[in-house]
């Protein structure tokens, strides 16, 4: 049982954070295990997914153009590219890696029921009874920006670039690795992104950020938006587009909260004061 936060010292906070990466590095070592094992669905299904002309994201771009009296233009029948290891061990790293990010992505909920046993001594007691909200919120938004990484970021970034040509005598062999790091940082850098509000909710919680600081920096936020995007996407203005809509949602989202937290924080000093 963690001891109080007023009676731990500066090593004592070292060693439950110690402890803490630990527990977090074994669970996503004991993820990567069981991915490990079931290497054939991952590689075929998930990770080569967006390089098939017949995948769903496709397939629901090519039916919402006919919708929208566009013919085929948004129509993918071709992914001009070929996969390809130019290394010995090329194949086997990727397997580990691919399993390690799978065991990452599988093991987040534990990840953050260990950050919130680690914080929770700062938290007033009212507050700590909010672990179960707190785990499954914090959850939803990363699995919802990694299904939105893998789903739309990925196959706008796998099409756009295996179509980029700059001359016809050149085809694109990709290696493996820069393959899956392309899929890797759209996904896994979506999920982060979309912690946008978990992040600011304990931000204002430490004084750091407060709602009037969000409001009067929402220009500066959207630079910094479009920036993230361009590095995660392809160079393209709809797939920028695509990634900054959701997250300037959340960056609104994120002021809400900010000013829940900061509201409810005057209303215990109050009662505190009474």
């Amino acid at each position: 049982m963690a001891k109080n936060l007023g009676e731990m010292s500066f090593l004592d906070h070292l060693e439950e954070l110690r402890w803490l990466l630990v527990r977090s590095t074994i669970a996503i070592l004991a993820c990567a295990a069981v991915a490990f094992f079931f290497s054939d669905f991952i590689f075929d299904n998930i990770i080569f997914g967006p390089k098939n002309p017949d995948f769903i994201t496709y397939r629901w771009f090519c039916d919402l153009s006919q919708q929208f009296g566009l013919d085929k233009s948004l129509c993918v029948t071709e992914i001009p590219m070929r996969i390809q290891s130019r290394e010995m061990g090329g194949q086997f790293s990727a397997h580990m890696w691919t399993s390690i990010t799978a065991g990452f992505i599988i093991g987040f909920p534990f990840i953050l029921w260990e950050f919130w046993k680690f914080i929770s001594p700062a938290l007033y007691e009212n507050e700590r009874k909010y672990a179960k909200a707190f785990i499954i919120i914090a959850s939803l938004l990363f699995f919802i920006g990694v299904l939105f990484g893998y789903y739309l970021i990925a196959p706008l970034s796998v099409n756009f670039l295996a179509n980029y040509n700059i001359s016809e005598q050149i085809f694109n062999d990709i290696d493996l690795a820069s393959y899956i790091s392309l899929l890797r940082s759209s996904t896994v850098a979506c999920g982060l992104l979309f912690e946008l509000p978990i992040i600011i909710y304990f931000l204002t919680k430490l004084g750091l950020v407060t709602p009037a600081f969000l409001r009067k920096y929402r220009k500066y936020t959207l630079i910094i938006v479009l920036i993230l995007s361009a590095i995660i996407t392809p160079p393209d203005i709809l797939s920028q587009v695509i990634v900054a809509i959701p997250i300037m949602i959340l960056y609104e989202i994120s002021i809400l909260i900010s000013a829940m937290v900061v509201k409810k924080q005057i209303e215990t000093t109050d009662i505190v004061k009474k």
